[in-house]
């Protein structure tokens, strides 16, 4: 959303500030592909992800269900190598550190969801859908990049990280 006057998401708003930056980016003989780049260089590539897994049948909300159980009474101690530094559950509206076991109260409303928070800054969010028997899972990994030349390997590395977290929660 550009600006509070609006009560939605507007792609003609968001393309008319779009082009914009890009009249900006022009006047100072640059495109908006090498202000992103430079973007990515002060403050790291993110890559966000997100699968959406159905269970079918007359048991798939409870399968859903005790996943989310299992997540919540034995969350996993390290996820695709790195550990496991915090779990945030929305529904108890609690977090706490894995390591030191220290706990503290979420000020957000409650919700069916779980946060994990690796030690490589990876987050990982179930969310069930309360309609249907669907869980989703979103990823979100982030790089530091020294330069312009780090932007392929960076992106190889976030590609892998995922798939990596994703094989190692058996999602796929």
């Amino acid at each position: 959303m550009i600006g509070s006057r609006l009560r939605d998401k507007d792609a003609v708003s968001a393309v008319a500030i779009l082009c914009e930056m890009a009249a900006y980016e022009k006047d100072k003989g640059k495109s908006l592909y090498t202000k992103l780049i430079e973007l990515y260089v002060k403050y790291g590539y993110y890559k966000e992800a997100l699968i959406s897994i159905t269970k079918k049948g007359m048991n798939g909300q409870k399968e859903i269900a005790d996943m989310m159980e299992a997540y919540r009474k034995n969350p996993s101690k390290e996820i695709n190598g790195s550990p496991v530094a915090q779990l945030l559950d929305y529904e108890l509206r609690k977090g706490k550190n894995l390591q030191t076991g220290e706990t503290w109260d979420l000020a957000l409303p409650e919700s069916n969801v779980l946060q994990f928070i690796l030690a490589d800054g990876s987050k990982i969010s179930a969310r069930p859908s309360g309609t249907e028997p669907k869980i989703k899972f979103y990823f979100s990994v982030h790089f530091k990049m020294a330069g312009a030349s780090d932007l392929e390997r960076v992106q190889a590395e976030s590609d892998g990280r995922i798939k990596g977290i994703i094989s190692d929660l058996k999602l796929n």
